[in-house]
């Protein structure tokens, strides 16, 4: 059979725009100014902020570098490396298929909750904020009110884009939705400024204050890394394997890098001043995951003036975060299928979605009172379990190998001399360093810290 000809994105800002918006997501949106208000406000956003140009830089760097190199999805990219390390490339191309499944359903809830806005009925929503979206997410009430058709919606919108192919259909929304996702959080930022007693929360966010600097401040910035910067899923040794040699390679990471910690930054003065304000200067009140984007802010936004506008905004930004996010995670799972099977991209963007919708259902139902909803595997439900075995076990452990393979077997000087096809490597040194010295042992302790957190062992902040 004959193999169809590799994708490419057309040039270097496809590949910088495309691989931001794989970046920016729900990690940036609802997770970093969660974790920023838990863990001190400014100084975890001098951490993050350090660490993103020097351990994320590195890991990205990396995995950019590998597709780039091999011209392969990650199976065929680290086997290519080494052959010994054929099997890491199979557990991290598992990352994205396990995470576009639920990711999706996350996605649908974005879906429901901007279509509620827009409607006017986010008043109504914020009314009884708690029993509506628990309602929802365990699927009690009528159709439009139940969270299969809305995951579902999500789902076809994704692989619609990933039909269209790299250049028509990835690179072309993200040329498009980029620059509005980027005008849309100044938009949102700036009317939350503007709230009475927002300045508190943008204090307490922007003003570091080291006495609150600890172990575990650097460990959770660290953490949200992976979820923020697409790290450890297949992702960027697909695109980079997309990518030009003639591309300057650094030069790109580092604007993805800047777009990416550009909107984790604007999402927290979306966030942090307008819950300040809303709560009084309560810290609390920036409740984990969920609970602060489908429960809090529905509160926020009901208590503003323009709470409707601002409201669908936000969540219009949201879902095109979600939408971004969830189109590379799909298409790192068609390369690998069709790379494997040397199927062409539909028949493997139909497989890969007919298998995700199947999957999917298992974390849309999970926190029902049905059968589903009954099978709770390590006492979580289904969505959560999924989370937990990507995020904090599977992609440290992914990230951990790769720095071995690249820092110990293969050598540095491997990725240095790919990087260097296009332009000088400014930063050599401390990428060599990086990756074979301080990385590796920043990872093992991102692994037992993100296991311990989610057994319950060890909490961040305060």
């Amino acid at each position: 059979m004959k193999k169809e000809k590799r994708s490419s994105f057309t040039g270097r800002l496809g590949f910088v725009l495309a691989s931001a918006a794989s970046a920016v997501g729900l990690g940036n949106i609802w997770r970093f100014p969660y974790l920023a208000a838990k863990c001190g406000g400014g100084i975890f956003l001098l951490a993050y902020i350090i660490l993103a140009v020097t351990f994320g830089f590195t890991l990205m760097l990396t995995e950019v570098a590998i597709g780039r190199r091999t011209r392969l999805s990650c199976i065929g990219a680290y086997s290519a490396l080494d052959r010994r390390f054929r099997p890491l490339g199979w557990i991290a191309s598992s990352v994205p298929a396990i995470i576009v499944p639920y990711y999706c359903v996350i996605g649908g809830w974005v879906t429901k909750y901007f279509c509620e806005f827009a409607a006017g009925n986010g008043a109504a929503i914020a009314a009884d904020a708690d029993g509506y979206f628990d309602r929802f997410i365990s699927a009690e009430g009528s159709f439009l009110n139940n969270p299969m058709p809305w995951f579902l919606i999500f789902l076809l919108l994704t692989a619609l884009c990933v039909l269209s192919g790299v250049d028509k259909g990835i690179e072309k929304l993200s040329t498009f939705l980029m620059p509005v996702l980027l005008a849309l959080s100044i938009v949102v930022a700036i009317f939350s400024l503007t709230r009475p007693g927002a300045m508190a929360g943008v204090k307490y966010y922007l003003l570091p204050d080291f006495s609150q600097f600890s172990a575990m401040t650097v460990l959770a910035a660290m953490g949200q890394l992976f979820y923020s910067m697409s790290i450890a899923m297949g992702i960027m040794v697909t695109y980079g394997s997309y990518m030009k040699r003639e591309d300057d390679l650094e030069r790109s990471i580092g604007q993805i890098e800047l777009f990416d910690t550009g909107i984790a930054f604007l999402a927290g003065l979306m966030i942090i001043p307008a819950v300040f304000a809303f709560s009084g200067g309560d810290e609390s009140a920036l409740g984990k995951g969920p609970g602060l984007m489908f429960v809090t802010l529905p509160r926020v936004f009901a208590d503003m003036e323009l709470g409707r506008l601002i409201g669908s905004l936000f969540f219009l930004l949201v879902l095109f975060a979600a939408l971004t996010s969830a189109i590379s995670l799909l298409e790192t799972v068609v390369s690998i299928v069709g790379d494997k099977s040397h199927w062409g991209r539909r028949r493997s963007t139909i497989v890969v979605t007919v298998c995700s919708f199947a999957l999917g259902a298992l974390s849309c139902y999970g926190y029902g009172s049905g059968t589903i909803g009954s099978l709770r595997p390590f006492g979580m439900a289904f969505l959560d379990f999924f989370d937990f075995l990507s995020n904090s076990v599977i992609m440290p452990v992914v990230a951990f190998f790769t720095c071995i393979l690249v820092g110990w077997v293969v050598g540095a000087r491997t990725i240095s001399s790919e990087v260097e096809l296009s332009g000088p490597f400014r930063r050599k040194r401390m990428f060599e360093v990086m990756v074979r010295w301080i990385a590796p042992i920043c990872l093992v302790a991102v692994l037992a810290s993100s296991v311990l957190e989610n057994l319950g062992y060890l909490t961040y902040g305060s």
